[in-house]
């Protein structure tokens, strides 16, 4: 009888240690997906899987996903602190009738997507999607051809941490980038990005802190940059410096909008502001600053800063 207890207290020791080995390998610290390969796989480099979706839950907090060569790797949810990475190839998410990133994490987490072409196929709904994080961070990617929803959206009602460099977003049926928080504010950071063919470049709404750096807002159906609250609580705020503001339909820069009950301020510095149906334009509780040093010319109309607050040096 005590030979067949010892024996069973074996057995349960090695499944013990069999499932605990069994959960390491399953969150492993970077793991990789191949177009060949197979999300019945560990998701290593020798046996990676073949999508996002599939290899994040093998991935631990923290951790990161590779991409080792060309491959549409599907849409994914993310609920962790985690970077994506597809420098080096062509590693895309078609997210056709969907959204190609949801970002549903903690308030403590930091996601990374890095080098992936996002493509709506023209029937997408959001390129990403921000419901909560602390930080999301864009870098080196496409996200383009989204009919129902923005490139990027934002609704994290304590606000979200967001930097977008070297990125395009483009050829979205709505905004390129919208914002919007309830009860804190999205600090948002553009840095050599460009922003063309959606309904605005740009949508600062209700708790929304841009600053954008050489970048380009053009051929928007609507505006370049739109700042735009209506909430009395919290204000939008937008600064663009040493940027292209150019061809889009209604105005290069919006401030406020009829209505609106919130604060919107857009300062401009070093922009070129051209060729748009207004230069600059505000609207209910919007206030455009100036630097004035500022080239507004070409525009169907107002091709001066009559409207603008004169602010800082040079003025």
């Amino acid at each position: 009888m005590n030979k067949f207890r010892f024996t069973l207290k074996i057995s349960a020791i090695a499944i013990f240690m069999l499932a605990f080995a069994s959960l390491a390998q399953a969150q492993a610290t970077r793991t990789w997906v191949s177009g060949v390969g197979d999300d019945a796989n560990p998701c290593s480099r020798t046996a990676p899987c073949k999508t996002f979706a599939g290899a994040i839950s093998k991935t631990a907090d923290c951790g990161e996903i590779d991409a080792l060569d060309p491959g549409g790797f599907g849409a994914v949810t993310i609920t962790k602190s985690i970077t994506i990475d597809g420098t080096g190839t062509l590693a895309s998410i078609l997210a056709s009738g969907t959204t190609g990133v949801i970002i549903n994490a903690a308030a403590d987490k930091v996601i990374t997507l890095r080098g992936i072409s996002i493509n709506g196929a023209c029937t997408g709904v959001h390129g990403i999607n921000i419901l909560s994080a602390k930080a999301v961070n864009v870098e080196d990617c496409v996200i383009f051809r989204f009919s129902s929803g923005n490139g990027i959206t934002s609704s994290d009602a304590d606000g979200v941490a967001l930097t977008v460099r070297n990125t395009v977003i483009r050829d979205n049926t709505n905004d390129g980038i919208n914002m919007v928080s309830s009860t804190g504010f999205s600090k948002v950071t553009l840095d050599n990005s460009e922003f063309h063919g959606n309904a605005n470049g740009l949508h600062a709404r209700a708790g929304t802190i841009v600053t954008a750096n050489h970048c380009v807002f053009s051929t928007n159906s609507s505006n370049g940059v739109f700042a735009d609250s209506n909430s009395a609580s919290l204000s939008a705020a937008v600064r663009v410096w040493s940027s292209q503001i150019s061809h889009n339909a209604n105005a290069g820069v919006q401030a406020g909008a009829g209505g609106n009950a919130g604060t919107s301020i857009v300062e401009i510095a070093q922009d070129q502001i051209n060729n748009n149906g207004n230069g600059v334009l505000t609207g209910a509780g919007g206030t455009i600053e100036t630097f004035g040093n500022n080239s507004i010319r070409g525009n169907a109309a107002v091709n001066n800063c009559a409207v603008c607050t004169p602010v800082g040096p040079g003025n």
